[in-house]
């Protein structure tokens, strides 16, 4: 799709606002078009891999090339698949454990550089010291010229990929129907200030905000909403979107069957048009990897696994189940070597029982007690009955503060996912006096406990510790996008980010 020339009052936009049209938003400069590049966000990603890949590899073709002859055809360089393939395979195991495909990391040029600074060094110093599966580089010379090669290529690109791609050209541009709360919902997740790219509009993600659409002649007249215009009624969405040169319509209305038929003719009319149509909880999902609980209606398909993959299915939940019963067996070593010294520590600086057993909410609502090593005081709730812990709580022991932040007090929940009351990977179990407060205010609240509840979770790895009902919102918008898409990628993604959480002892 072309792009029509930016109005000076749209180039001034800002990414806490990002404001695209003003009063002069139906004056046309006659100026040429420019090509479009709207990117989507898996689109983004795609490009950081490929590119990524590139680099690793041709800094590696190039290292051995200066120091021998082994790949002087085509063929000799397909041959040594094993190579490439152990290389593609490290780096995406290190990057991801440095969030470098994290789109608001790589839209900020500083974070992005140091991010992909630190996998490339991790992945060269590693990938050297396999054996069989990797080229034998002999002498330091050609591992310093692979490091630097590597390092160096993915500064160049990932920093002009943080100019670049922020640029108008390669936004995608949306128009959103329906200024009402589902519509500033999405506005205002996607241009949340906490993230570390607050520089750059919509966190990294490509989009950008043209503007509302909607029939409250209030709102048509009052001025922005959030910081963005509302451009005009439902009935003139169709000239708009030509008229502004937008990508992607999204459907803000959380009662759809509540839509007038001249509304619904309008969104149908753009969709006869070529343009793409979406809804804010599907945008919302996408872009987040969360489900916007509240914003979704009665619709029982926004809770429910993406597809029914019969065979597949069945294959996934096995493995899951078979790696639980080798890996939790194998972590009970882990679990013998720390009690002798959290029994130590407990001794010293807080007398009591080693471990606390505590009833937690599990898969199908059914209760049973978690194992964890204690980290409070043996009276931490005396008088008080169930409560939240909160970050910085003053019940916990300082023995206890330091398993928190390493979070090893989870470890001997290795014994409730031997017994298959647990996962490894799963959403967090709540306490049955909070599932009933939770479930009365949030909406889909139970519907987390259609898997089994894990040691951690998509939920731990993308949000911070939570200690409110707000809190236990945004965490099941998380746990529902496991349930949803629940996979071996997915699971392989939250190992990561949890070793990454582990090693920046960010627990709480």
């Amino acid at each position: 799709m072309e792009r029509r020339a930016l109005l000076p009052e749209e180039s001034s936009a800002t990414s806490t606002a990002p404001n695209e049209t003003g009063p002069s938003a139906r004056r046309w400069l006659p100026r040429f078009a420019l090509p479009g590049f709207g990117l989507r966000a898996s689109e983004r990603r795609l490009l950081l891999l490929v590119v990524d890949l590139a680099v690793m590899v041709g800094a590696l073709v190039i290292a051995i090339r200066s120091g021998a002859n082994w790949l002087d055809t085509s063929g000799a360089f397909l041959a040594l698949w094993r190579w490439w393939a152990t290389l593609a395979v490290l780096w995406w195991l290190m990057a991801n454990l440095l969030e470098c495909y994290d789109l608001a990391r790589a839209a900020s040029a500083p974070h992005s550089i140091i991010s992909v600074t630190v996998a490339a060094a991790l992945t060269v110093a590693i990938y050297q010291w396999i054996p069989l599966i990797t080229p034998p580089l002999a002498s330091r010379r050609l591992v310093l010229i692979f490091a630097l090669l590597a390092i160096g290529g993915l500064i160049l690109w990932r920093g002009a990929y943080a100019i670049l791609f922020v640029q108008p050209n390669f936004y995608r541009r949306a128009l959103i129907l329906g200024a009402g709360s589902a519509g500033q919902a999405l506005v205002a997740a996607l241009a949340d200030s906490s993230s570390v790219s607050s520089a750059n509009p919509l966190r990294g993600t490509g989009y950008r905000i043209i503007g509302f659409v909607d029939d409250d002649a209030t709102k048509l007249t009052t001025g922005p909403v959030l910081g963005v215009p509302v451009v005009g009624a439902a009935s003139d969405l169709l000239r708009l979107t030509r008229e502004l040169a937008i990508d992607e319509v999204v459907l803000a209305i959380t009662r759809q069957h509540t839509m007038t038929p001249a509304t619904f003719d309008a969104v149908l009319a753009c969709r006869e048009a070529g343009f793409h149509v979406t809804t804010m909880p599907a945008l919302y999902e996408r872009l987040l990897g969360r489900v916007p609980v509240e914003h979704v209606g009665r619709n029982l398909q926004a809770v429910l696994p993406v597809d029914e993959r019969g065979a597949t299915e069945r294959v996934y939940w096995l493995a899951k189940r078979l790696v639980d019963i080798v890996l939790s067996a194998v972590g009970l070593v882990v679990l013998a070597l720390l009690i002798p010294l959290v029994a130590l520590a407990n001794a010293i600086f807080s007398r009591g029982p080693l471990f606390y057993r505590q009833v937690r909410v599990g898969r199908g609502g059914k209760n049973f007690a978690v194992v964890k090593f204690r980290t409070m005081r043996p009276d931490a709730e005396k008088g008080t009955g169930a409560v939240w812990a909160k970050a910085g709580d003053s019940r916990v022991t300082p023995a206890g503060r330091w398993l928190r932040k390493a979070r090893l007090d989870e470890v001997p929940q290795l014994l409730n996912v031997l017994r298959g009351e647990m996962s490894l990977i799963g959403p967090r179990p709540e306490r049955p006096e909070f599932m009933a407060e939770l479930a009365r205010k949030i909406p889909f609240y139970r519907a987390r406990l259609a898997v089994k509840p894990g040691l951690t979770g998509w939920a731990q790895v993308r949000f911070r510790y939570g200690d409110s009902v707000d809190d236990a919102r945004v965490k099941l918008e998380y746990d529902l996008y496991y349930v949803r898409h629940a996979s071996f990628y997915l699971d392989a993604l939250i190992v990561l980010k949890t070793i990454g959480v582990v090693l920046k002892l960010q627990g709480k």
